[in-house]
């Protein structure tokens, strides 16, 4: 699992405004956490991982999403009104097998506002190129164990695209396959973390951000040879689109 930006600094207000935080409940200390990233995809809805979601049955009643704050802000986060887990997302396997995307519908619509605004899709045909410099954000660790320091203000780090094979290659030494719906970004000390999990990684594509993947799971954080791994958005676009535009 991954939760936090490593080699990143603090974003300024109102640039990242899809960013969302997920605030979980956890029943057994019956405390309110800021556990994983979002993003905002339409007016009612959230992108994030499907692995941020507790597990088994959750309520939805548990989560609430965090708009347009830099700062973890559970009182002014909203109620999710709907839980959807891709189906092929395995609890047993966990990020490592794929399909790590999840959608949360809210109860009202947001209202974009300059702190709050939506990210596109990427078309289906785009690709992105090995060393192509993109962005991943959020509130995680910034390094393996190390909590980000108060005020907790979110974090950037720019990150290349690095080639499916290359990660492939990089992952098996290890015994870990990355597959088709898995994207890989990051360098030596720039990564995300423990606590990004669920955010979105977003690239420039055509002169417009668009989100190209989720952050997932990878090999400690920052390591040399072993990259970030992200749940591919456009391997899931037609289920998005399917929930999204028919609930």
């Amino acid at each position: 699992e991954l939760v936090g930006i490593v080699g990143g600094h603090d974003a300024a207000d109102g640039k990242w405004p899809w960013q969302v935080g997920l605030w979980v409940f956890n029943p057994i200390s019956s405390l309110w956490n800021l556990t994983c990233g979002g993003s905002l995809i339409h007016p009612q809805w959230v992108l994030t991982a499907a692995h941020c979601i507790p597990e088994r049955n959750p309520e939805t009643r548990h989560i609430k999403v965090q708009l347009g704050q830099l700062r973890p802000s559970y009182s002014d986060s909203v109620q999710v009104a709907r839980i959807i887990c891709h189906p092929n997302y395995s609890l047993g396997q966990g990020p490592e097998g794929g399909a790590d995307v999840a959608l949360l519908k809210l109860e009202a619509p947001v209202r974009p506002s300059n702190l709050v605004g939506l990210i596109s899709l990427p078309p289906a045909s785009s690709s992105f190129p090995p060393g192509t410099r993109c962005w991943v954000t959020g509130w995680g660790d910034i390094a393996s164990g190390v909590l980000l320091p108060p005020p907790k203000n979110l974090q950037e780090v720019d990150v290349p695209i690095v080639a499916d094979e290359i990660c492939w290659w990089q992952y098996l030494r290890i015994n870990k396959v990355i597959t088709d719906d898995m994207l890989c970004a990051g360098s030596w000390g720039l990564d995300s973390c423990q606590g990004d999990s669920g955010g979105p990684l977003v690239c420039i594509w055509r002169g417009t951000w668009v989100q190209v993947g989720v952050v997932s799971w990878g090999e400690g954080c920052g390591l040399p040879n072993f990259p970030g791994v992200y749940a591919r958005v456009t391997s899931f676009l037609p289920w998005i689109h399917h929930h999204i535009h028919s609930s």
